[in-house]
């Protein structure tokens, strides 16, 4: 996987994670109003069926949508992205920039240092 995702996409991703599976009326309840149409909603679901994100069953006489990626490896690429795209591919360039712009305090940059050393063990 290696495709970046639209607004309109990720946020149609981010219902399918929520729910696990949905059909294109799911989908648009979990939206913020105002609601898109039932067409554009399908449409996404569509493309991103094309980009490899999305796949479908039938249920009775519709579809019913999942993910076909995991959130988490989404969530991974996209932050390498930006690192390289914006960092030079550094890490540290990275948090240091966050540290600034967000004014992070001890606190949380500790917790995040805990949880990256964390993962490192696993």
């Amino acid at each position: 996987m290696n495709k970046q995702l639209t607004k309109a996409e990720e946020q149609i991703m981010q219902v399918l994670w929520e729910l696990k599976e949905a059909s294109v009326k799911d989908i648009i309840e979990e939206l913020p109003l105002p609601k898109p149409a039932y067409n554009t909603v399908s449409t996404i679901i569509r493309i991103l069926e094309t980009k490899g994100f999305v796949d479908h069953k039938q249920k009775g006489r519709g579809y019913v949508y999942y993910s076909i990626v995991k959130k988490e490896d989404y969530s991974n690429q996209s932050l390498h992205k930006l690192m390289d795209g914006y960092f030079g591919g550094s890490f540290k360039s990275m948090v240091s920039f966050f540290m600034k712009e967000n004014k992070m305090d001890i606190k949380e940059l500790e917790s995040i240092l805990k949880e990256i050393e964390k993962n490192n063990k696993q």
